[in-house]
């Protein structure tokens, strides 16, 4: 039953209009969550290496699908997300983990960690996310 929803949730994320230019894939399961996603020039800044907002993608997205899929009613949302930048990414493929690590009846907390290639990490993640107003049934989307 869970795994309906794990595959809606993919779903519903690869058919987001901003993930055309990403071309991310990810894989849900229970309290967790990995992005993978090759490393593309067009996403570098001035100094010709990765810019912020896709660290910030790669972790947030992780860590919020990890929280989602213990949600199966509601889409949650992002309340705060902290980063930390550990090493410049030039080339090579990215892997983000997301893992809840924390859960009340209103507030998730969830990490998330971003490997270049195999085993480097370049950066660290951890945020807070609550569920929305909208039913996840009201995502064309998710189906």
């Amino acid at each position: 039953m869970m795994s309906d929803h794990f595959r809606k949730l993919e779903n519903m994320y690869h058919a987001a209009p901003v993930n055309a230019y990403y071309k991310p894939k990810l894989t849900v399961s229970r309290g967790r969550a990995e992005i993978v996603m090759d490393v593309n020039p067009d996403f570098f800044h001035a100094a010709n290496a990765l810019h912020g907002s896709v660290y910030f993608k790669a972790l947030d997205d992780a860590a919020f699908f990890a929280v989602n899929s213990l949600v199966k009613d509601k889409f949650v949302v992002t309340v705060s997300f902290n980063i930390f930048l550990l090493r410049p990414v030039t080339e090579g493929t990215l892997r983000a983990e997301g893992y809840v690590t924390s859960r009340s009846r209103t507030l998730f907390i969830a990490d998330s960690v971003l490997y270049l290639d195999k085993d480097k990490q370049a950066a660290r993640g951890s945020g807070s996310f609550m569920r929305s107003g909208i039913q996840l049934s009201e995502v064309e989307s998710y189906k």
